[in-house]
């Protein structure tokens, strides 16, 4: 036999017992308050469906936003590349350390 055929009476052999399990009652879980019970009222979809779109996300809004605090960040970064001491500073530092 080759490995293919193998694999395969293997698989098979292991997915045998799987088929042969009893299946559980699901009746004796429901209650007889539940099997008494009238069914649920059907509702319109239309008012579900105008609540489900009302909670949606404006993406030009959130786009524009994001933009704007893109670009204020930029310019927070731009300001910090600089240099923190001016040329006085610089040089004073430098003749101190000689």
């Amino acid at each position: 036999m080759n490995n293919r055929a193998l694999s395969g009476l293997c698989a098979l052999a292991l997915l045998l017992p799987a088929a042969c399990t009893q299946f559980p009652a699901l009746d004796s879980r429901a209650t007889p308050e539940m099997q008494a019970a009238d069914y649920p009222a059907l509702v319109p979809v239309d008012p579900l469906l105008a609540q489900a779109t009302a909670g949606q996300v404006n993406t030009t809004q959130t786009e524009l936003v994001l933009d704007a605090r893109v670009a204020r960040l930029q310019a927070r970064a731009a300001g910090l590349r600089g240099s923190v001491l001016t040329g006085a500073e610089k040089q004073r530092l430098a003749e101190g350390l000689r």
